[in-house]
């Protein structure tokens, strides 16, 4: 057998003499694998000068592995998994994490989600603090940057390296306060209403605006804020017209009726986005499952 300074392996040659041991035969190993005959007889040849073992003799029409490979496959199987393993990183323990993790949410997905994140954070990891920006509109360079480690969005920026995941949907709805007027009867009525309308920091217009301009509608807004948590202190006691996203009616305009927007608009959907490098990382991906987990309930 040659010195370990000798050896030439990596694990894609480990692999192929895993599936031969398993298989029994090169063919089928190579179906498995999804590369050649030849190549997978070639990495054999490879093993066996490496290794000091044939390996694999002919048994009949098949071949058989020899005492060595049958004795070595347990181990290579199981340094295969360690290696695997060192992808993923050190081992994650929420309870004993320590780091600051920035999500970037505008206030309708901070408060439909984070609190319910920030309680699991408080039971199963209090060492992670959550820190909490505005995303506006959000951009690439965002999570490139560092600025955040996680976004949550109905804006995904179109990028090759930053990744997404669905967490919600939602659609927008009319709210009024019912003690002032009635909630309107039509598009007719909708349009003739008085509004009050969303226009971020950023100087965004909300979606729903430029949904209804391309359809050639537009609201009368005498009222503007910078976000949905403006909303319920004017349109208290007033008989404006506030079109807002359906799940806020659990929230923060939890006391204004609500009704069916009147002009076909589809729903939107929630996004959490995140740069590529950190698709592998344990706290991450952890952090990751437990926004889905209280999306997924909410949509049960």
């Amino acid at each position: 057998m040659n010195s370990i300074d000798d050896f030439n392996l990596d694990t894609r040659a480990l692999s192929v003499f895993l599936a031969v041991l398993d298989e029994r035969s090169v063919s089928a190993a190579a179906v498995r694998l999804g590369v050649s005959q030849s190549a997978v007889s070639h990495t054999l040849d490879r093993l066996r000068h490496t290794l000091g073992d044939p390996l694999f003799v002919k048994a009949g029409r098949g071949i058989t592995p020899t005492r060595y490979a049958i004795q070595t496959g347990p181990h290579i199987r199981h340094l295969l998994d360690e290696l695997r393993g060192l992808s993923l990183g050190p081992p994650f323990t929420p309870e004993r994490a320590e780091f600051t993790f920035t999500i970037a949410a505008n206030d309708y997905q901070r408060d439909l989600l984070l609190p319910a994140f920030a309680r699991i954070l408080r039971e199963q990891a209090p060492g992670i603090e959550l820190h909490i920006i505005p995303s506006g509109i959000p951009t690439p360079d965002m999570l490139r940057k560092d600025l955040c480690d996680l976004i949550i969005s109905p804006h995904p920026p179109p990028a090759n390296d930053i990744m997404q995941q669905r967490l919600l949907d939602d659609r927008m709805t009319v709210f009024h306060d019912a003690s002032q007027r009635e909630a309107p009867l039509d598009l007719e009525d909708y349009l003739h209403s008085r509004h009050i309308s969303i226009i971020f920091n950023t100087g965004a217009r909300l979606g729903l605006d430029e949904s209804l301009e391309a359809q050639g509608i537009r609201r009368n807004a005498p009222v503007t804020v910078s976000n949905f948590s403006g909303l319920p202190a004017f349109l208290r006691g007033t008989a404006l017209l506030a079109t807002a996203p359906a799940r806020l009616h659990g929230g923060i305009l939890r006391e204004f009726a609500a009704s069916p927007l009147p002009v076909p608009i589809k729903p939107f959907t929630l996004f959490m986005l995140w740069h590529q490098r950190h698709q592998k990382d344990p706290g991450h991906r952890w952090i990751r499952q437990q926004l889905l987990t209280i999306a997924n309930k909410m949509d049960a």
